[in-house]
């Protein structure tokens, strides 16, 4: 190896180092850890990596937008020269501050709020674009309702159900509520559908205890109760929430921040919760379609510091066998055995911690 070979290709080795792959880390403007922690993680979500490239590929002259500008960020990560280095993401950035206001500043952002809002905003604009090309623009011109991307796609989507999306294909999972009226034992379900699952965090568990309780059966009584069909009353019930339909890619929200009426603000929940390198889900529906799914961690957004208003987002993810740690425009790779630093801390009496936030596992059966 030459004397301006990185560290990082040094200690990946020339003879490991992937062929066609590239690790670069991406500048930050201020404020934008929480966004380039997030893209890096679905950079190297290989089914979703590979979709917006195919986007790319496809969509050679189309208006700029928020999915165009991750088309142009990926491509030219995939397309770079060199093996490693970094990136200025300047024009998704700027196309994201357009978008939405709230991420028109300089003040620390969420990353879960960032995921969402770009995996939802994406699956706009592809129905969108998919819409026009069905001669819907002519449709909603005569209308006087002309929609901009984003814009609500609910129209009448209720009496034609749309095609899904490769958004759908990779991220979304259904959830089906079943409640059981105690008077009756009639059992009433309804589906949902969803991109992550949001669970809540104890001290010293682990992910598969957070999903159990995200399952745990909840009676539903006195003011709370139920109005069963069947009955044609309020009763008491019993209620559960199972996934009926288990995601390509399941992502997991840890809720760590809550919100605390004695100090009127949201503070950082730092427990420690372990998070397996594989992953079976057991809170599955007894109609599953695919309960037997095993998933694979290959990503994981992390919060470092104190509370949601200040402190830093870095990602560390899994790529052909090796863990890779991003912080902005810095890539370093790191031991397997790093990741339990990430599990949050056994006591809240240190306060700073670096702790598991979002949580990306891709199903084994995923091409």
């Amino acid at each position: 190896m030459g004397a301006n070979i990185s560290q990082l290709e040094r200690d990946i080795g020339a003879d490991q180092f992937p062929p066609n792959e590239h690790y670069f880390g991406l500048v930050n403007f201020g404020n934008t850890c929480y966004s380039n922690s997030v893209l890096q993680a679905l950079y190297f979500c290989r089914p979703f990596r590979e979709k917006v490239l195919e986007y790319k590929a496809k969509n050679k002259r189309t208006k700029e937008t928020l999915l165009s500008c991750l088309a142009d960020l990926f491509y030219s990560i995939a397309t770079q020269k060199k093996k490693v280095g970094s990136i200025a993401p300047k024009k998704f950035i700027a196309r994201l501050r357009k978008e939405k206001e709230e991420f028109d500043n300089y003040m620390q952002q969420d990353a879960h709020e960032f995921l969402n809002f770009l995996i939802n905003h994406i699956n706009e604009i592809i129905l969108a674009e998919r819409n026009q090309a069905k001669g819907g623009a002519a449709a909603a011109n005569k209308n006087g309702n002309s929609m901009g991307m984003g814009g609500s796609l609910n129209g009448d989507s209720s009496q034609q159900p749309q095609e899904p999306t490769w958004v759908h294909e990779i991220f979304q999972g259904i959830l089906t509520s079943e409640t059981r009226c105690l008077n009756c034992e009639t059992v009433s379900s309804k589906d949902e559908n969803f991109f992550d699952l949001q669970v809540d965090v104890d001290q010293n568990t682990s992910i598969t205890h957070c999903l159990r309780c995200f399952s745990n059966t909840e009676t539903l009584c006195s003011d709370n109760k139920f109005k069963c069909d069947n009955c044609c009353s309020y009763q008491e019930a019993q209620k559960r929430m199972r996934v009926k339909k288990l995601p390509m890619i399941l992502a997991l929200h840890l809720k760590r921040f809550k919100y605390m009426e004695q100090y009127n603000r949201h503070i950082k929940v730092s427990h420690r919760v372990v998070f397996p390198l594989e992953l079976r889900l057991f809170n599955t529906s007894d109609d599953a379609v695919n309960p037997d799914r095993l998933y694979d961690l290959m990503a994981v957004v992390i919060h470092c510091g104190s509370g949601p208003n200040r402190g830093h987002y870095i990602s560390i993810v899994k790529s052909h066998g090796f863990w890779l740690l991003f912080d902005d425009d810095m890539v370093d790779k790191i031991e397997a055995s790093t990741i339990e630093d990430f599990y949050g801390l056994t006591s809240d009496i240190q306060k700073s911690s670096e702790t598991g936030y979002i949580l990306f596992y891709q199903s084994r059966d995923a091409t």
